[in-house]
């Protein structure tokens, strides 16, 4: 089943460049979108004023135990409002078991080997710029957001603040780091969630970006407290200056976390 849904995801990705290889198109001379899906670290960067991005992909979680879980559409829609601040609505599906977080949508957090997972989940807040790069000091960014269930057996709405750090190196190779907390329900009480990420960005070409990444979700408050590292490489292609489709896959390092996922994105920006 991994495998099948690992060339199902690689298939979604590479026809855009199968299509453009044929049609022999001319080179392309693109920019970053500056997307928040493309990894579980969020892009330093803020959109441009004015600027409108629709970011959104559908994950597949291989757990240990249980269903495998499926999450979609994890939409989320960017608006830029000025230099430095964006905002963002989303709207996301999980059907499954247990509640790995492995991107930068919120989900429930279920005990290992628990029941089943039917939620949906309304996303909204704020992205702000805080710093820009100079010398040793990073690039930063806030992101102030919170989930409302609107459907599921758990109906609080969870504040989850995140802090992104990053710098940018000779050639275009980037490292950013972010620390996510988020306040969350579970089946007993409510409880805290972490979530340090870090990433190293790789350009290879103008239009084609690859990153590794470790990042993980530690909780603090449940009964049986979890941790759930994972191990993640992936890529992104921009297509034009507006279309950008990504691909990511990880691997669980604790017998806690999921076995395996795989996450493919799309990004289109007017």
């Amino acid at each position: 089943m991994k495998v099948i849904h690992l060339l199902f995801h690689l298939c979604i990705l590479w026809f855009p460049l199968l299509l453009l290889s044929i049609g022999n198109a001319a080179p392309l001379e693109p920019r970053d979108l500056n997307t928040d899906r493309d990894a579980f670290t969020p892009s330093v960067f803020t959109i441009r004023p004015g600027v409108a991005l629709n970011e959104m992909s559908h994950v597949y979680i291989e757990n240990r135990d249980g269903n495998p879980t499926n999450n979609y559409p994890e939409y989320i829609f960017r608006l830029g409002a000025n230099e430095i601040f964006e905002w963002r609505l989303g709207v996301n599906y999980s059907v499954g078991s247990q509640g790995n977080v492995v991107t930068s949508v919120e989900a429930g957090e279920l005990p290992i080997g628990g029941g089943a997972l039917y939620e949906s989940n309304f996303l909204y807040g704020f992205k702000l710029a805080t710093t820009e790069q100079d010398g040793l000091i990073p690039q930063s960014c806030f992101i102030m957001e919170a989930t409302t269930p609107m459907y599921g057996e758990e109906f609080g709405t969870e504040p989850v603040a995140t802090i992104v750090f990053g710098w940018e190196f000779p050639e275009k190779w980037r490292i950013d780091t972010a620390m996510r907390y988020a306040y969350a329900e579970g089946e007993e009480n409510w409880f805290s969630r972490w979530g340090p990420s870090v990433v190293a960005r790789i350009p290879i070409t103008n239009s084609w970006e690859v990153h590794a990444e470790y990042f993980g979700t530690f909780t603090q408050g449940l009964v049986e407290d979890v941790s759930r590292p994972f191990f993640s490489p992936g890529t992104h292609f921009v297509i034009n200056e507006n279309v950008e489709i990504g691909l990511r896959v990880g691997w669980g390092l604790t017998e806690e976390a999921a076995n395996f996922f795989s996450d493919v994105g799309l990004a289109i920006q007017y």
